[in-house]
């Protein structure tokens, strides 16, 4: 679908649409159409409502998870419970993140801090290395200049262009089953779903059935593949809502214990990166390079591979294997990074949830724009938004798991030079818990299996270049961290 839309934006033409009721807007609605171009995308206000509230939902559990994380490595320095700030800068930071992308590149693209790396800034960084926290957080502010700069430059949309079809294909496969990973493996102690759990013998193994979060993650998957093979529109979400409220009713967790809380201004982590920008001295320096040398890798590859992955199943990616518009996406993805280490947050990144509000029929930025303004009304509604346990959202992460699989039919697997470095590509993704580690596994391999067939002619540069890249990435992480 994506090819003929950009051909009839570039020729100026409006396209005819499927859907009669896009053509009766008046006013302020048709201007809003008129913007995010329903008619193109063929969809319509409740679409794009709904899908912006599917992957907010699914998207919600940030609010309250990235701040437990961070809150481990700053608590060490800074005065007072910090918690309440770190959720307001979490929920502004993934706001502006996502009305940056859904106004300026007009995808239902979503942004937050990422996770991942937010553990990789308290664990790694702060608690292993004992990087001062602000210091930290200017190394993620220096992040996100370095990417305004790369896109400026057009190198970031090089490097989406350089990614071969068959790794584009395996990446949105890969994230599939990551974030149904994410959602089977949650730890049932704290309302997870707990459906895989680890095992010292056999690495990972089935949950137990007598835990009840387990069980009602189990019967929430029943609930929403109901709704979906019955086609109820919204049926990821109510699949969230009736879980929860199940969940809720049978005592597995509690219901929420407020409705609306004022939540405190950001007061002592707002514009503490740029303060950190001033701590950076000769001592520290080894320590600070390598730090921002991790961010910029996984945060770059883990937007990438989102867009690409994502793009595809949104049918966004073109004939030439490119997103278009892929520079404004990439530019918004780099602003929030910048004004979210301002806010006092980790990188923020595009969401993987987002393939959620894709799933819903979501294709325009006013998903974004739903999501963005949600974020911003929940700050007022944290009581009721953090009783929503995890193992109600687990179900429409295993669901988008499954409708993003359907990557791998591009995928030529007759073809062993694609073939193999796109399974290593799907498998790495999950089992390494990283999009960046996965891609970087099916990059290095691409090139070299392909030398191997006699076909090393057929690699562009870059891609030869992106996997020296990859290799001396792998080296440099190997020699700093290991000890």
């Amino acid at each position: 679908m994506s090819g003929n839309v950009d051909e009839l934006e570039r020729s100026g033409q409006e396209p005819v649409s499927d859907s009669p009721n896009q053509f009766l807007y008046v006013g302020w609605q048709a201007a809003i159409a008129n913007y995010f171009k329903f008619s193109q995308f063929n969809t319509d206000f409740r679409t794009e409502i709904l899908a912006g509230v599917t992957t907010f939902m699914t998207m919600a559990y940030i609010l309250v998870v990235n701040p437990l994380i961070l809150s481990d490595g700053i608590f060490i320095n800074a005065p007072g419970d910090l918690f309440p700030q770190l959720v307001v800068a979490t929920a502004v930071s993934a706001a502006l993140g996502t009305l940056i992308m859904a106004l300026y590149a007009n995808y239902p693209f979503c942004l937050a801090p990422g996770m991942g790396i937010n553990a990789f800034f308290t664990y790694s960084v702060v608690l292993g290395l004992g990087v001062e926290w602000r210091l930290a957080l200017a190394a993620v502010f220096i992040e996100g200049l370095i990417f305004v700069g790369l896109t400026l430059t057009d190198i970031r949309r090089q490097i989406i262009k350089a990614i071969p079809m068959c790794l584009k294909s395996s990446t949105g496969a890969g994230i599939g089953l990551f974030i149904a990973y994410i959602g089977l493996a949650g730890d049932p102690a704290t309302g997870g779903a707990g459906i895989i759990v680890a095992n010292e013998v056999t690495k990972t193994a089935f949950g137990s059935l007598t835990q009840p979060p387990t069980l009602m993650a189990i019967t929430g998957l029943f609930l929403t593949a109901a709704f979906l093979v019955r086609r109820v529109k919204g049926g990821l979400l109510w699949g969230i809502l009736a879980t929860a409220v199940l969940g809720w009713m049978m005592g597995v967790t509690p219901w929420p214990q407020g409705i609306v809380q004022a939540p405190p201004a950001p007061s002592d982590i707002f514009g503490q990166a740029i303060l950190g920008v001033r701590q950076i001295s000769g001592a520290d320096f080894l320590n600070f390079a390598a730090v921002l040398f991790v961010f910029l890798f996984v945060d770059m590859f883990d937007t990438i591979g989102t867009l690409a992955g994502v793009g595809m199943k949104a049918g966004y990616i073109d004939q030439n294997g490119e997103l278009p518009r892929a520079n404004k996406a990439l530019m918004a993805d780099a602003i929030a990074t910048t004004t979210g280490a301002v806010m006092g947050t980790s990188s923020v990144t595009t969401y993987v949830e987002s393939a959620s509000g894709v799933a819903e029929g979501g294709r325009t930025g006013f998903t974004g724009l739903v999501v963005s303004g949600l974020f911003l009304v929940s700050i007022l509604f944290i009581p009721i938004l953090s009783a929503i346990p995890a193992y109600a959202t687990a179900p429409t992460l295993v669901i988008v798991g499954v409708l993003m699989m359907s990557n791998v039919a591009a995928i030529r697997w007759g073809d062993l030079g694609e073939a193999i470095p796109a399974f290593l590509t799907i498998f790495m993704i999950p089992l390494t818990f990283s999009i960046a580690e996965g891609l970087a596994i099916g990059f290095i391999t691409y090139p070299l299996v392909k030398a191997c067939q006699g076909k090393a002619h057929e690699v562009p540069i870059p891609t030869w270049i992106l996997a020296g890249v990859f290799v001396a990435r792998f080296v440099f992480m190997t020699l700093r961290f290991s000890g």
